[in-house]
Parts: structure tokens; C-alpha cells; sequence
């Protein structure tokens, strides 16, 4: 994981749009096949309990991902999530309209992904995130990286994050009778 500096709780603190990249992020990567071609994918709890915290904590969540998959908007609808951009060839593009649409400026985003298609959407993000097994040429240009893989909890790990960097940990811990 990459340490917690001033410049990064700083740009996590400024985060009201995180964003996620799900094969390899969300999920470890791998695609499952049955016998008639549906695709399937494993989603880590932990990964979907903080993308809700975000959520439920006033930040907006948005999944971008370049594969069609209904495994994917079946797991949005599960968590409740309203951003759920699918097929989409240009990140960086989606990431732009967001933040137009939410009247959002560039440097109130996250973005975790974890392979060349995501660059685009890390490089203009003000807070650009990978998983731990991210390809080295997109964790060498991240401000930070999780200590967890993708779909092993590395997501959890930036919500966790961007909630501490906004000083919102006690509210979260008092909602779950830990205060």
C-alpha cells in the first residue's frame, strides 16, 4: 500500500465522485463461461459494503467498465448504484460527462483500475487508484495502491480511505453501534 502523505488525504478528502473499474478491480480478473456462453464474476462483500458506505456518506459511486456484462448490473442493482456505465471503449470520456452531469470539476474524482484501457480515466482523476496486482505500467502512475487485489478488497480500501480523508470514520463507526 502506498503511504498515507498530506498530498494524498488531501486529494482523497476532495472526493464526491469515486469511480471503479470492475475486471480486475472489482473482480480478480478471471471471466467464468458455463456450457451456453453466460459469463459469470465474483464480487468481494467487502468491496460492495464500501462502495455503499460512499454512497450512503453523500459520494457518488460509478462503475466504468469497457466489457458488457450482465453480471455487472446485476451486482450495481444489488448495491444500488445509479452510475453504472458499461461497454464504454473511452473512460476518460465517461469520467468528463460524470462530472458534467454532477457538476463535478476533475479534481473531485477518484479512479481505481488496474490496466492500460484505465489511464486515460486515471491520469484526469484528482485521485488516481490501483489494486495491488495492477499491470506496473498503471501502478507506477497512480497516487496510490491498495495492499489488496483486485476483487480481494482493494476497492474497500480506497472507500475506506476517501471516508477517513473526510473525516468521516466515527460517523461510519457509530452507524454500526462503534463509536
Amino acid at each position: 500500500m502506498t503511504q498515507l502523505t498530506p498530498d494524498l488525504l488531501e486529494r482523497a478528502a476532495r472526493v464526491r465522485l469515486a469511480c471503479f473499474d470492475v475486471d480486475g478491480t472489482l473482480t480478480d480478473g478471471r471471466l467464468f463461461y458455463d456450457a451456453e456462453g453466460r459469463e459469470s464474476k465474483a464480487f468481494h462483500v467487502l468491496d460492495g459494503q464500501g462502495l455503499r458506505l460512499l454512497e450512503d456518506n453523500g459520494i457518488a459511486v460509478a462503475l466504468i467498465t469497457a466489457r458488457r456484462s450482465a453480471a455487472v448490473q446485476s451486482r450495481a442493482r444489488d448495491l444500488g448504484l445509479q452510475h453504472v456505465h458499461t461497454g464504454v471503449k473511452d473512460k476518460a470520456a465517461t469520467l468528463r460527462m460524470l462530472c458534467a452531469s454532477l457538476g463535478l470539476s476533475a479534481s473531485e474524482t477518484a479512479h481505481m483500475g488496474d490496466d492500460l484501457p484505465d489511464l486515460p480515466a486515471l491520469m484526469l482523476a484528482g485521485l488516481s487508484a490501483a489494486p495491488a496486482n495492477a499491470h506496473p505500467w498503471v501502478a507506477e502512475r497512480v497516487h496510490w495502491r491498495a495492499s489488496a487485489k483486485g476483487g480481494h478488497g482493494a476497492a474497500r480500501e480506497l472507500c475506506d480511505l476517501i471516508l477517513e480523508a473526510r473525516g468521516l470514520r466515527a460517523a461510519v463507526l457509530e452507524r454500526f453501534g462503534a463509536a
